[in-house]
């Protein structure tokens, strides 16, 4: 009897082993048919346009849900307002850890709030993937492991404009209307940088509070000033306002809005399309209200989904695009991960992404990342808005590297 039970002891523990080893490929969030995913965003309060983001992604998810899931898996993405807030933030990620059980926190907005978070997530070894900010902060593999930026960041933004001004306006005076945060500061610091010893022409910059009611005294100041070159940095919302205010006060400077601003639907839009003409930006996105993308499968795609699963969205949305994009992008990390859906294998796969062309992309521009790499998309081009449609204005523009722009 004795070799018998020793043998079905054997087996038992193999067999309890084999489970583990089962089971080790699971994690909180994860079961046979579910990925809990968690998200904060600002659906209220004064960046509540980029609330947009989090409401295409999660239209994403019931697409993805519709057609089988992610590996036999539906996804679960579970999304609160956090209005921005850093300690609203902190507070309802715990919560999204601790009592909605997330394998991961996906694409939330916003600098400070994922920076107020940042230490939490990274002690608990839970993803932060794809933050929708471009800060530098989330490019530091070495000392936040499991933390990922996505966008190009806002620094290399900044130089890109730079670039741009050395290249065609280089003895044109300049002024900047920055947003007085993180955001605004890194953008502005990015211009400082790529003009170099052209940082000079910049004969007044005002830092101005998202709420800010004085836009008009601002803008005013900026061109009695008598400056030729105009670079604003803020929220759509803003952006409306300051180009309407130019217009209004008969202003024609180079006007450039950065990319989050730069949205037909929540800033040109209300702008007016008219005085909005002439407006440069830079994106890593297709203008799918472009005729030149009609008959582009990313296009047809994009606006099958606004139709059918977003339909309160607005198919010229940069933020709603902007979500669906980075949505797509967590999908195929998702989907490389197979049935091992451990924390450590899902930061693996978001590292293994290797020259990935999401559709929604320009031309040209891929998302790469890898170990010691955490910018996914580190290109932008140059666009300009011709009443319309926005339109390339020049070749591809690396935002990591010398953002060169060529004449």
């Amino acid at each position: 009897m004795k070799g018998p039970s020793r043998a079905l002891v054997a087996i038992a523990v193999a067999l309890t082993s084999l489970g583990a080893i089962s089971q080790g490929a699971r994690e909180q969030g994860v079961t046979d048919t579910e990925i809990r995913i968690g998200n904060l965003m600002p659906y209220t309060g004064a960046l509540a346009a980029f609330g947009a983001i989090g409401k295409a992604e999660a239209a994403y998810f019931d697409m993805i849900n519709e057609r089988g899931g992610i590996n036999g898996r539906k996804v679960r993405f579970i999304s609160y307002d956090d209005k921005s807030d850093p300690s609203t933030a902190l507070e309802l990620t715990r919560g999204l850890v601790d009592q909605d059980n997330v394998l991961l926190m996906f694409g939330s907005f916003g600098t400070e709030a994922n920076l107020a978070v940042r230490k939490f997530l990274n002690e608990q070894q839970i993803p932060q993937l794809f933050v929708a900010s471009g800060d530098d902060e989330w490019s530091n593999p070495a000392a936040y492991h499991w933390t990922i930026g996505w966008q190009p960041s806002f620094r290399s933004e900044g130089r890109i404009y730079a670039n741009y001004v050395q290249a065609f306006y280089p003895g044109k005076k300049i002024v900047v209307l920055w947003q007085n945060d993180q955001f605004g500061r890194a953008l502005f610091r990015g211009l400082q940088d790529g003009l170099g010893d052209l940082r000079r022409n910049i004969i007044v910059d005002i830092a101005y509070e998202a709420s800010d009611a004085h836009l008009d005294t601002h803008v005013s100041i900026l061109k009695q000033s008598g400056a030729d070159i105009l670079v604003f940095a803020g929220e759509p919302t803003n952006a409306a306002r300051t180009i309407r205010i130019v217009s209004d006060l008969d202003w024609h400077p180079v006007f450039m809005v950065n990319d989050m601003a730069a949205s037909i639907a929540t800033a040109l839009r209300p702008a007016g399309l008219e005085n909005s003409l002439g407006v440069i930006s830079a994106s890593f996105l297709k203008d799918m209200s472009d005729p030149a993308w009609k008959d582009d499968p990313a296009t047809k795609a994009w606006l099958s989904f606004i139709e059918r699963y977003y339909p309160g969205g607005d198919k010229d949305d940069s933020a709603a695009l902007f979500g669906y994009a980075a949505a797509e992008t967590l999908a195929q990390v998702l989907k490389q991960c197979g049935d091992d859906l451990t924390r450590e294998n899902v930061m693996r796969q978001a590292a293994r992404l290797a020259d990935y062309q999401a559709p929604p992309l320009l031309p040209g521009i891929t998302i790469s990342t890898a170990p010691s790499d955490f910018r996914p998309i580190k290109q932008l081009r140059l666009i300009q808005f011709d009443g319309r449609t926005w339109q390339p204005i020049d070749d591809m523009v690396e935002g990591a590297t010398t953002g060169a722009v060529k004449k």
